[in-house]
């Protein structure tokens, strides 16, 4: 075998002379590579620079071009600090469609980059040399462990070089086992040593590799395989520098070659068996590397597909948000015009019919309502207790005694005889008023208790707290401001009539959340919905879109229904009103209880 080959001595031969020795001087001209020599010492240079990130070690060198002086396709020279590489295995790839200095670029050359990763393992790791005189033969055998060894090693510190160092197995491995130097007993220790050891540092999976764990078993026997396996997990603990131990193993090694194989028989196709072992363990292998690069690109193109929908909603959103602040202002205009969902001056359909003095009874709802969100809207004053070693504060005598007793006792003080207490008023909530109103034909019973209702909101909430913002709109196809969000109460009640056609909800709520903030926090916030909700599918799914995230953010959302013939819209808590009447009443205890449930 020739994958212990990995670790070389230099080269007797200058590189001409080794460059001329490939070619018969026939006279005729040398045969022209591919791509030329010099083209890949770019790709060489690269490489080293991710080699000291690799290894640890910024004294490599590495050259790339095609064929090696070794014949392995890398290797690696402790005495020159060189690591030498096939650029063969960058096959079909040329040297201008490769960037090894691009983090990910190795991606596209797996294979490649798993065998740099290795001689980067025994550049990092193969530091021990060989003493003078010593057996050729357990030196031979010392190199075989250090194939497993290094890779353990590096992968300790880089856990994520598993994958490349799989492919290296696939890369290495297999040439050696097709074009053997041992023979009979020795072939079959060395390829449990290239895969069963890579097994037990965590490279291979064990069931990967059982074809040749259950043929070296059949070939080497029972204790010699134990034998064998103890061996190479000892040299996997030996130092990096220790060539004594790695010797010593290596010895053992060969000891125990020595004595079993006279009772061993070799079986005629011992290398073709082998071969085709190692051959179900490098498909076996490729088949789970596979596996889980289809399984990670599932993972990342879902979380690709998750992060683009993500950034689509994100921008819906924002569009959503754009455009409820061009409805809002549109709609809650000074000149009390109806407008389009665009924006733009509707030529026909306002409901509004004109003002009035608000009644007695309006009145006095409104001076009561205020009254109730005053009340809801009160919180006790929070308080806070600290303790001190000295005044300000209450003297607790007991800490007082024990003070003094620590002190007595010459040890540090550690009790605090005084309390302050601290009382702080807590801030009272504002409260936000949303109310939309279907004027479409079928709900012309609900004007005149909604324009009082709106008016008797507006009236309490300007009472109340300054900050405290309401607002009506009237929606059919268009939508009409007959509140608006300020904080000055409004002085005649808008009348209005409901004779219009289709159905706008979504963009009312649109310029209502944005208009009164129903959608922030800290507020007590209500949007209250005044129709009979017997809306297509599409006003339908708009609408529950609104009121869903409405409900999300913690507005509270009620709908008020005056017929058995009215529809629930979905999020919505349904109150429904047999007497129109009752519908200011029904607005103030919803409102009442929104800003009591806020903290």
């Amino acid at each position: 075998m020739s994958a212990h080959h990995h670790v070389q001595s230099p080269a007797t031969t200058p590189d001409d002379d080794a460059d001329l020795a490939r070619w018969d001087d026939d006279g005729a001209p040398p045969a022209q590579p591919r791509s030329s020599p010099h083209l890949w010492l770019r790709v060489g240079a690269e490489l080293g620079d991710r080699l000291v990130a690799l290894s640890g070690r910024q004294d490599l060198l590495v050259t790339c071009r095609p064929g090696t002086r070794s014949g392995a396709p890398a290797a690696f020279f402790p005495t020159l600090g060189e690591v030498e590489f096939d650029a063969g295995l960058f096959a079909p790839l040329q040297p201008h469609e490769i960037h090894p200095r691009i983090v990910g670029d190795e991606e596209r050359y797996p294979a490649a980059w798993g065998v740099f990763v290795h001689e980067a393992a025994h550049s990092a790791h193969s530091v021990w040399t060989k003493p003078a005189g010593a057996n050729p033969r357990v030196v031979e055998a010392a190199l075989l462990l250090e194939e497993s060894r290094v890779e353990g090693a590096h992968l300790i510190t880089r856990p994520t070089d598993r994958t490349y160092l799989r492919t290296s197995a696939r890369t290495l491995v297999m040439p050696d086992i097709a074009h053997p130097t041992l023979q009979g007993i020795e072939h079959a220790a060395a390829v449990a040593a290239l895969v069963l050891g890579r097994r037990d540092v965590g490279i291979l999976d064990a069931g990967e590799t059982r074809a040749v764990a259950d043929l070296c078993e059949k070939v080497l026997g029972a204790d010699l395989l134990a034998t064998l396996t103890r061996i190479w997990t000892a040299a996997h603990q030996c130092a990096d520098h220790d060539a004594t131990t790695m010797l010593a193993h290596a010895q053992k090694w060969c000891d125990a070659l020595d004595t079993a194989a006279p009772a061993l028989p070799v079986p005629e196709n011992l290398t073709d068996l082998l071969s085709g072992a190692v051959g179900v363990v490098m498909d076996s292998t490729a088949a789970t590397d596979a596996a889980d690069l289809a399984a990670q690109a599932a993972a990342t193109n879902a979380m690709a597909a998750q992060s683009k929908a993500q950034a689509q909603d994100r921008a819906q959103r924002a569009g959503q948000r754009r455009k409820a602040a061009a409805t809002a202002k549109s709609v809650f205009n000074a000149r009390g015009t109806t407008v389009a969902p665009d924006g733009t001056p509707a030529p026909y359909g306002n409901p509004v019919t004109g003002t009035r003095r608000p009644t007695a009874a309006e009145q006095s709802a409104a001076a009561r309502l205020s009254r109730a969100l005053r009340a809801a809207a009160y919180r006790e004053r929070t308080e806070e207790r600290t303790t001190s070693p000295t005044p300000p504060g209450r003297l607790n005598m007991r800490a007082a005694l024990a003070r003094d007793a620590q002190r007595a006792a010459g040890s540090v003080p550690t009790a605090e005889p005084f309390t302050h207490t601290r009382r702080r008023n807590s801030p009272t909530p504002p409260l936000r008023v949303g109310i939309a109103v279907d004027v479409s034909g079928s709900m012309r019973a609900a004007c005149a208790p909604v324009a009082s209702a709106a008016w008797i909101v507006a009236r309490a909430a300007a009472l109340t707290d300054p900050d405290s913002l309401t607002a009506t709109i009237a929606y059919d196809k268009h939508l009409t401001a007959l509140t608006r969000p300020t904080h000055r109460a409004p002085e005649r009640v808008t009348t209005f009539d409901a004779n219009g056609g289709h159905h706008n909800l979504g963009d009312a709520i649109d310029a209502l959340d944005h208009g009164l903030e129903l959608s922030r926090p800290g507020a007590g916030r209500l949007l209250v919905i005044v129709t009979d909700a017997r809306y297509g599918s599409d006003e339908t799914a708009q609408a529950v879109t609104r009121v869903k995230q409405l409900t999300t953010a913690g507005c509270a959302v009620l709908q008020l229904t005056l017929t058995a013939k009215s529809h629930h819209l979905p999020g919505t808590t349904l109150l429904h009103l047999p007497q129109p009447s009752s519908a200011p009443a029904a607005i103030a205890t919803a409102a009442t209880d929104a800003i009591r449930r806020t903290r």
